[in-house]
């Protein structure tokens, strides 16, 4: 918490101006100190349900943490929901993924995708920003070629 902390310091930021956190998995770098920080400066979690469950095995989920729960069942252009202050779009890779914007500028997320799609890639046109996460992991790299063809 205390490194987030820093960080948004760098950029002029005080932890109580994030209103909301999107966790896109469970894995410890993307979700690690969520509940610890949404706890300590009143921000509300939007995760799957999975990731959720995941999270509370793991013991990392605190009670008094607003969460708002985002459907992978929901997961088309036509469901946009309210994110804090941003439209959220999710849309099925091989795990959940999303666009975000504020009307002026979209943002896609892609984490641990594998392999992209003709739908992923029709999903992320037009967007003004993307975050990618590229992790290198053999079997799923042989997996994803296998699935394409």
């Amino acid at each position: 918490m205390r490194d987030a902390e820093r960080r948004l310091a760098r950029l002029g930021l005080l932890p109580g101006d994030i209103a909301a956190i999107l966790v896109t998995h469970e894995h410890g770098d993307h979700a690690g100190g969520v509940f610890d920080f949404a706890a300590a400066h009143g921000a509300t979690v939007y995760l799957t349900y999975g990731t959720l469950e995941a999270l509370r095995l793991e013991g990392k989920v605190l009670d008094g943490v607003r969460v708002v729960l985002v459907s992978a069942r929901k997961a088309s252009k036509s469901m946009p929901r309210t994110c804090g202050r941003s439209r959220c779009r999710t849309m099925r890779a091989s795990r959940l993924q999303y666009v975000l914007s504020d009307g002026a500028a979209k943002l896609g997320v892609l984490t641990d995708i594998g392999a992209s799609t003709a739908h992923v890639e029709q999903t992320l046109s037009g967007l003004d920003a993307l975050v990618l996460e590229c992790n290198y992991d053999a079997d799923m790299l042989w997996a994803a070629r296998i699935r394409s063809g």
